[in-house]
C-alpha cells in the first residue's frame, strides 16, 4: 500500500494535458524549522471540529527548496500514525526530498460509508484547511501535491478526486484496497474533476475479504465492483479504447494501462490487480505492523518506487513481480 504512492510519480505525465494547480501559497518558504527528519503534531480547528494531522519533513529541509508533498489516508479504526508505520513512507530511504503529511480522520475513520461521523464536505474542507495551513508554514511545490491511501482512506480519495474545488489542487491519486462508497452507478453520478485525464492509479487484491473486488456489500454499505469503476474513470478520462493488460508471474499479476485524452494521456489511468492478495495492509490496531499480506502488497507496489522514484520497500521476494520500467517522470 505504501507503494500506491507509486501514483505519485505517475503525476508529471498524467497533468500534462491540462496545466496542473501551482497557484498555492508560498508564504511558509523561508521558515526554518527545528523536527527535520521527525514526525511533528499539527491541532487545527475546521469546520467546528478539533482535527489534527503530522507532517515528516526530510532530514535536509531546505527553507528555500519547494517541496512535493504526499497525503497519506490511513483506513477504518486507525489513525495517520499508525498508516506512516505500517508503509515506512517516513523513511529517508524511500521519501527524501519529499514532504509527508498524515491527517487523521474524525472517530478514526473518512467520510462514505455509513460508519463514519462526518460529511464528505466536512472532510473536503479538513483537507482544504491542511492546504491553507502547510502552504503558509512549509515551502510546498502546489503543482506535486498527491495521494494516496488505503481502503477507506482509499475510498476518500474517490471522494477528492472527483471534487472540482479541493481535489483540483492535487496533481495524482493513488487509492490501494479502495472501499469506494460514494462512486456508484457512475461515471455521471456527481463525479466532477477538476480535469480530465485526472491521474489515477489503483492496486486491489482479488482475494480481498474486507473490500470485495466483485464489489456488493461492504461493512460501510454498497461498494461498485473494481472493473465498473475503473470503466468509470475511463470514461472521465477520455480513455477510448480497451486497456493493454500484461499479465505476469503465472497469470496472478494483473497490470492495466489505459490510453487517455491528450497529448500525454497515455497510461493516465492505471490499475494493478494480485488475484491471491488480500487487503494491501492491516492498519486497524495499536499493535498494528506489516504482515505478510501487507508486505506482499508493499513490495508489488514500492518495488517500481524503489526502483524508478527511490519510494517503497522492495525488500521481500515478491518485490520481483513488479515491472520496473513504469514510472519515470517526477522522482
Amino acid at each position: 500500500m505504501l507503494s500506491s504512492l507509486l501514483l505519485l510519480s505517475l503525476a508529471a505525465t498524467f497533468v500534462a494535458a491540462v496545466e496542473p494547480y501551482a497557484s498555492g501559497d508560498t508564504s511558509g518558504c523561508g521558515k526554518t524549522h527545528s523536527f527535520n527528519g521527525l514526525t511533528h503534531y499539527h491541532d487545527l480547528t475546521s469546520g467546528g471540529f478539533e482535527r489534527s494531522y503530522s507532517i515528516h519533513l526530510p532530514s535536509n529541509y531546505s527553507k528555500e527548496m519547494q517541496y512535493p508533498l504526499v497525503f497519506g489516508f490511513h483506513g477504518s479504526d486507525s489513525i495517520g500514525l499508525y498508516f506512516e508505520v505500517d508503509t515506512f513512507l517516513s523513511d529517508e530511504e524511500f521519501s527524501a526530498n519529499k514532504i509527508m503529511l498524515y491527517p487523521d480522520g474524525i472517530d478514526n475513520s473518512w467520510a462514505g460509508p455509513s460508519y463514519a461521523n462526518t460529511t464528505v464536505e466536512q472532510d473536503l474542507l479538513w483537507i482544504s484547511d491542511i492546504l491553507t495551513h502547510v502552504r503558509s508554514e512549509y515551502c510546498i511545490d502546489s503543482a506535486r501535491i498527491y495521494a494516496t491511501g488505503i481502503s477507506n482512506g482509499g475510498s476518500f480519495l474517490d471522494s477528492l478526486a472527483c471534487d472540482a474545488s479541493v481535489g483540483g489542487e492535487f496533481a495524482a491519486f493513488a487509492p490501494a484496497s479502495g472501499s469506494f462508497y460514494t462512486d456508484l452507478e457512475g461515471p455521471n453520478n456527481g463525479c466532477a474533476p477538476a480535469r480530465s485525464p485526472m491521474p489515477i492509479l489503483e492496486f486491489h487484491g482479488g482475494n480481498d475479504k474486507s473490500v470485495h473486488y466483485e464489489g456488493g456489500e461492504g461493512e460501510g454499505g454498497i461498494e461498485p465492483p473494481i472493473s465498473d469503476w475503473l470503466s468509470w474513470w475511463a470514461e472521465r478520462n477520455g480513455c477510448t479504447t480497451p486497456p493493454v493488460q500484461e499479465d505476469t508471474f503465472d497469470n496472478d499479476v494483473h497490470h492495466l494501462t489505459y490510453s487517455c485524452a491528450g497529448e500525454q494521456g497515455e497510461g493516465a489511468l492505471q490499475h494493478w490487480k494480485v488475484d491471491d492478495m488480500g487487503t494491501s495492509v492491516d492498519n486497524s490496531s495499536e499493535d498494528s505492523v506489516p504482515n505478510n499480506t501487507s508486505r506482499t502488497c508493499m513490495a508489488i507496489h514500492g518495488a517500481q518506487l524503489h526502483s524508478d522514484c527511490g519510494w517503497g520497500r522492495s525488500n521481500t521476494h515478491s518485490s520481483e513481480r513488479v515491472d520496473h520500467g513504469f514510472l519515470r517522470q517526477v522522482c
